[in-house]
């Protein structure tokens, strides 16, 4: 798939579909003066393109098409190259948020010379221009399509170009025990000394290993995770549902076998979206749909990111209880000693489990801690987490050489140090991207960005 020409001027309605207050038409490229000259009139001064960039001018959109009739009163946004988002020429419309208003303002400027822009070619064009690296222009779409707090803090900490500079360290290590290795081979005759490799690939390594560790923490912010909460009958399966969420989304009863089916519900933990999912009671059943329900928890289980298995605290511990928690996966179980505001039958050391009572909150704060701590590890506490995953994959690759090259001969190592460097340059730009790579980022964006 080629990439589109940059040298033109593009429009495209830079706000969501549908209706709202403001809404915003975007011009980027060598005519977008001459396109706000055609259809914007100030109400006092000179047309657009003898004006100062930098200024928002108050004025009227027209139609000279039907002398001059009125389209809309709006803002211009003015924008000089190379101090622009795209680095060209930009103007922005901005207009009530009708959508016959920008449908009109948008034909307007296709009428005057621009061209519809396809999507994310105002964020291709600043990467192409050099106004961000590949790495922030990928921040610009998850920033966009952040569903939660962790999300978009992730995101925006890319955009800040906080993954650029950890990559410029790696780089930087790589580049000089790349450079040395190289002046001993290219000039042998000058004794030049042995390169000096571990401390700089080492380093590197380190730095490659502490991000690759937040990329299942990263998949977690941004897509969410699968929380299973599986146990006997009665064990406060769906009491602690209502109380993560904070209101009453499962029925609770006395009676064993009440949930039969599955319930799902979202949850937000720390900024991080979940998918808490209360299930049927676990137990050997002879109704037909009971144990249909019990064989569908346990596929939910399977499944899940992490798995509470709530175990009644008030009760002598169940042999099946035992059982169970033997087949569950224990890196992805996380026990909960339920009914914590009755007496014990038991103490939740003997289980290592986190006690909590739904009816009275009791240890709810510590369940979160330990959730989180579970699903994300050490990465729990990073501010940066590789959530994309071409990064990963880059990443992956870097690694791979960095391992390779340590020990190997000269002439070998320089050979894996270079396909290092061009496998961390993918995920700036730095290094060549294929026009298809770039193309396949870019049209996942949406028109106007």
């Amino acid at each position: 798939m080629p990439l589109p020409p940059t040298g033109d001027t593009i429009a495209a309605v830079a706000t969501a579909p549908g209706t709202g207050a403001v809404g915003i038409v975007r011009v980027s490229g060598p005519a977008a003066y001459a396109v706000a000259d055609r259809l914007f009139r100030p109400h006092r001064g000179p047309p657009p393109s003898r004006r100062r960039a930098g200024r928002v001018v108050f004025g009227s959109i027209v139609d000279a098409r039907h002398q001059d009739e009125l389209v809309d009163e709006a803002l211009l946004l003015t924008f000089r190259a190379p101090h622009s988002y795209t680095g060209q020429d930009v103007v922005e419309f901005q207009t009530h948020g009708g959508p016959a208003v920008l449908r009109s303002v948008l034909d307007l400027c296709l009428h005057a010379g621009a061209r519809m822009a396809g999507p994310g070619e105002y964020t291709l064009r600043a990467f192409l221009g050099g106004r961000i690296d590949l790495a922030q222009a990928e921040s610009v779409l998850a920033l966009v399509e952040a569903q939660s707090d962790g999300a978009r803090r992730n995101a925006a900490l890319g955009l800040s170009r906080a993954l650029g500079e950890r990559l410029d360290a790696i780089q930087s290590d790589l580049t000089e025990a790349y450079a040395a290795l190289q002046a001993g081979l290219d000039y042998p005759e000058e004794g030049v000394p042995e390169a000096e490799l571990d401390v700089p690939l080492a380093r590197a390594l380190e730095r490659v290993e502490a991000l690759l560790a937040t990329a299942e923490a990263g998949r977690i912010g941004v897509h969410g995770a699968r929380l299973a909460l599986l146990g006997r009958p009665n064990a406060g399966k769906s009491s602690l549902l209502n109380a993560l969420l904070g209101f009453e989304r499962s029925i609770v009863s006395d009676v064993p076998g009440t949930t039969r089916d599955y319930l799902e519900a979202p949850l937000a933990l720390d900024g991080v979206p979940l998918t808490a999912i209360d299930t049927a009671g676990i137990r050997s059943a002879d109704d037909a749909v009971e144990a249909s329900g019990v064989a569908l928890a346990e596929r939910i289980a399977d499944a899940s990111d992490l798995c509470l298995l709530l175990v009644d605290r008030s009760r002598p511990l169940d042999p099946e209880v035992q059982g169970l928690r033997t087949r569950l996966s224990a890196a992805r179980t996380l026990v909960v000693a339920s009914k914590a505001d009755l007496p014990a039958a038991w103490d939740e050391a003997e289980l290592d489990a986190v006690a909590v009572s739904a009816h009275s909150g009791e240890g709810l704060e510590a369940l979160r801690a330990a959730i989180r701590r579970r699903l994300l590890g050490d990465a729990a506490a990073s501010e940066l987490w590789i959530s994309n995953q071409r990064h990963a994959e880059a990443l992956v690759s870097v690694r791979h050489h960095l391992q390779d090259a340590r020990g190997a001969p000269p002439d070998l190592a320089s050979l894996e140090l270079q396909d290092a460097l061009e496998a961390l340059g993918r995920i700036t730009g730095r290094t060549e991207v294929a026009e298809e790579t770039l193309a396949a980022i870019f049209a996942s964006f949406c028109v106007g960005k």
